[in-house]
């Protein structure tokens, strides 16, 4: 695997989240450095051996917006 892919959202709460869509993989933090970090450390975790880890972390950032008809 070359690349994994990250759904990246903001927190209604604060700071933001991110979840793997091909992996059990999710991680939240305050700033979106700190988020990346997380996820560095979250791989690390989650595959045994290094060399099975994707070199491209895709972050996709979802953004919700809504407004009113009227």
């Amino acid at each position: 695997m070359k690349e994994i892919i990250f759904l990246l959202e903001e927190d209604i709460e604060s700071g933001y989240t991110a979840r793997a869509l091909d992996h059990s993989i999710f991680v939240q933090a305050e700033t979106i450095d700190e988020l990346k970090g997380n996820i560095k450390d979250a791989l690390r975790c989650h595959f045994e051996n290094d060399d099975d880890i994707p070199r491209v972390i895709r972050l996709h950032q979802v953004k919700e917006d809504i407004f009113s008809y009227a």
